[in-house]
């Protein structure tokens, strides 16, 4: 009897000593994730605004009213222009032009996934979509330069006479709305699939068809994560780097014309960083200045999607 109840107080010592180490496991993880985004923000923070020591930041050396209404972004040249509104338009163009394309696309996948297709064909589909999630951007951006870029320059040069450059930002935007495609379709599915099939049957049992349950039946019910899934795939377009540094090109250009060369932040980004300015320079650190910029949009975006998100979840719960 003894001996049960020992080996029953080590067993219970054991998983709580278990459950505490997987706490603690669990704990770490998430503080290596907030520690590493306040390091992140300190680096930003530091570089741009306050400097290090002896060091300079960038806004002790452009001031910020200049750096946010300036039509011009020329830093590599005589004493440089830093203006950030040649950069911020040109990740508009391409970030609205993606949402545009990717969003319909990516929420009609969705629903004829969740609604319309038998589990034969979600099964090929599916993984056809994570495919497509799974190639590298930089072949996305050859894939706009040689195939995307054709298609328009021809038909609109050859019967509109509309000039098109070879990178623009119409390509751009078209192959980045393309890449955000697997996110919304996969992401919104989940959130239709979810909804429980009662409201499916009740609105059935109505007389509705099925597009007008999938349409103002279910797709009401999941708005707040089909919004979720739109807000996550428009700040996959604005951080896009590659597919529209190859694309779009790297021309700062301050333009209405989406078929004209831009430059998005991200592109400046890697532009500066390959380029020869000096490590400490004020063009080097315009790296930081950019992606402050960056970063504090995307917060700002997702401090407005959160706000919608909890709207829109309190009135479907």
């Amino acid at each position: 009897m003894n001996k049960e109840r020992h080996s029953l107080a080590a067993k219970t010592s054991f998983r709580r000593t278990w459950e505490q180490f997987i706490q603690f496991v669990l704990f770490s993880c998430a503080v290596v994730s907030v520690v590493t985004t306040a390091a992140i923000i300190f680096v930003l923070v530091t570089e741009s605004i306050f400097g290090i020591g002896d060091s300079i930041a960038f806004f002790q050396q452009v001031p910020l009213w200049s750096f946010l209404t300036d039509t011009k972004w020329a830093p590599e040249y005589g004493e440089g222009k830093f203006g950030i509104l040649p950069l911020v338009v040109g990740t508009m163009w391409v970030t609205g032009i993606a949402a545009l394309i990717g969003i319909p696309f990516g929420l009609a996948t969705a629903i004829y996934l969740s609604e319309y297709a038998s589990p034969r064909t979600r099964g090929y589909i599916k993984p056809i979509l994570e495919i497509l999630a799974g190639i590298p951007t930089v072949v996305y951006g050859y894939f706009a330069l040689v195939f995307i870029t054709p298609l328009i320059v021809e038909p609109l040069g050859r019967f509109l006479g509309v000039q098109v450059d070879t990178f623009n930002a119409i390509s751009a935007g078209f192959v980045v709305g393309i890449m955000i495609i697997p996110m919304v379709s996969s992401l919104s599915e989940d959130v239709l699939r979810a909804v429980p099939r009662g409201l499916r049957e009740a609105g059935y049992a109505l007389g509705s068809t099925k597009f007008d349950v999938s349409v103002k039946v279910v797709l009401p019910a999941a708005l707040s994560g089909v919004l979720a899934s739109f807000l996550l795939a428009i700040s996959r377009a604005l951080g896009e780097t590659m597919a529209v540094n190859i694309a779009g090109g790297v021309r700062p250009n301050l333009t209405m014309n989406p078929f004209e060369q831009i430059c998005t932040m991200t592109s400046n980004i890697v532009k500066m960083a390959g380029s020869d300015s000096p490590v400490g320079s004020v063009e080097y650190r315009s790296i930081y200045a950019v992606a402050l910029t960056l970063f504090v949009i995307t917060l700002t975006m997702n401090v407005i999607s959160q706000f919608i998100l909890n709207k829109y979840r309190e009135v479907y719960q």
